[in-house]
């Protein structure tokens, strides 16, 4: 007799099997993709670069500055 919680032997341990491999190639994508975190610039290092190029002069930049503090 079935008390409808064996299913068979396919219940809960099944669902246990797949959540594995599904991790597992959850992670692989994630370490491969890569932080590109390191590669974005500050809105201070770009600041800097503007003032460096002479896109901004220097009264513009330490107002700038000055109101990212």
């Amino acid at each position: 007799m079935m008390d409808g919680f064996s299913m068979g032997g396919w219940g809960f341990g099944m669902g246990l099997m797949w959540l594995v491999p599904i991790l597992f190639i959850i992670a692989i994508v994630y370490f491969l993709r890569g932080d590109d975190r390191e590669d974005w610039l500050s809105v201070n290092d770009i600041l800097d670069i503007r003032f460096a190029n002479g896109e901004i002069d220097e009264k513009e930049y330490k107002r700038k500055k000055e109101i990212l503090k």
